[in-house]
């Protein structure tokens, strides 16, 4: 049985003995949440999450488009391919680079 993580997300459906997972595992899940497009999934247990954002100019009064990409951990009991949309919660750093885990597939689609 999955555990509440404080987030209102759907556990997902198959269960695991991932240590870093924050649904079966003791890794917490605190500060910011993010959606984004898996543009990446081809290393191990871990994601390329690239998200798009308004960023305002001042000088022309206006806004325009912003990407960016996080890394972030993908537990054994979650699923995805590339192109599909992911929720991702902040968690103490894991590596280097990866300070997110996935949490949540919001959308399946593989584009």
């Amino acid at each position: 049985m999955a555990r509440n993580i404080g987030v209102t997300v759907s556990p997902p459906r198959k269960s695991c003995e991932d240590d870093l997972c924050p649904f079966h595992g003791r890794i917490s899940v605190r500060g910011k949440l993010f959606n984004g497009n898996i543009v990446s999934a081809k290393a191990q247990n871990m994601v390329v999450v690239a998200r798009e954002y308004p960023r305002a100019v001042t000088k022309y009064k206006r806004y325009e488009r912003s990407k960016s990409q996080l890394h972030a951990y993908l537990p054994s009991c979650i699923e995805v391919k590339e192109g599909a949309e992911v929720k991702i919660a902040e968690c103490r750093p894991l590596s280097k680079t990866v300070s997110f885990v996935v949490i949540e597939v919001i959308n399946k689609d593989v584009i």
